[in-house]
């Protein structure tokens, strides 16, 4: 299993909190690397998530005969214990297969550095808590340059200061506030929209009193459609069914 640091803040429902993401980190700079190639379609016949890490990068991976293609970064010795990939401009495009992030976190991988990334993997990795940085081409270049050089190529992710650092390279970068927050406090999408569960409340309160003929509609008009249907049927001396 890939060996990375993860710094606790504090528990809360959804994952693990945490503040850094701190290990090996693997180059993979190939430019628009799509959801197919990192999870293929044969691996998506599952009623669960499990068993993902066997079709990440599959092709990639493994030859036709299922052996272990030696020049796959990933199967080198010197990455084999990667947590963070450090990719190629526009990863993740391609379908809006979720499987493809399952699958990169089952193998152990926390965060992926990329110049940018397809928009549906991108809202599907923050949904799961996958870290994605995003951060210049010529950064991202000049971090592969030193990851390459370095004797240990190990990577320190920072959410309290939002920094990149590796050994001769440390660099800046942005991220959402909601999303920093779901790290930091270690919510999901639920446990984040939960925080707010006293405003919605209110807010709910609010609007039905000032629109109260929009709740209910649906049970308010099975109810005027049955009084009409039985109003017909003492007239007719049938019997309803609606």
């Amino acid at each position: 299993m890939p060996e990375h640091t993860v710094s606790p803040h504090h528990a809360c429902a959804g994952g693990a909190a945490l503040t850094v993401i701190e290990g090996v980190a693997a180059p993979l700079p190939l430019p628009n690397l799509d959801t197919d190639q990192i999870m293929p379609k044969q691996f998506l016949r599952i009623i669960d998530k499990s068993g993902l890490d066997r079709g990440l990068f599959h092709d990639m991976r493994f030859d036709e005969h299922g052996a272990p293609r030696a020049d796959f970064v990933l199967n080198q010795p010197r990455y084999r214990q990667a947590s963070v990939l450090v990719a190629g401009p526009n990863f993740g495009c391609g379908s809006s297969r979720e499987h493809a992030v399952w699958g990169l976190q089952q193998a152990g991988i926390a965060a992926v550095i990329a110049s940018g990334f397809g928009e549906i993997f991108y809202s599907n990795a923050f949904n799961n808590r996958l870290l994605l940085v995003m951060l210049p081409q010529a950064e991202v270049e000049q971090l592969l340059q030193a990851l390459q050089s370095a004797e240990s190529p190990r990577v320190r992710i920072d959410l309290d200061d939002l920094s990149v650092r590796a050994p001769g390279f440390a660099a800046g970068f942005t991220l959402a506030a909601r999303q920093r927050e779901m790290f930091r406090r270690g919510l999901d999408m639920i446990g984040l929209t939960l925080t707010q569960a006293e405003a919605i409340a209110a807010f709910a309160r609010r609007h039905h009193a000032h629109s109260p003929w929009l709740y209910d509609v649906a049970a308010a008009t099975m109810a005027r459609l049955r009084a009409q249907a039985d109003d017909q049927g003492r007239h007719t001396g049938e019997g309803t069914d609606v």
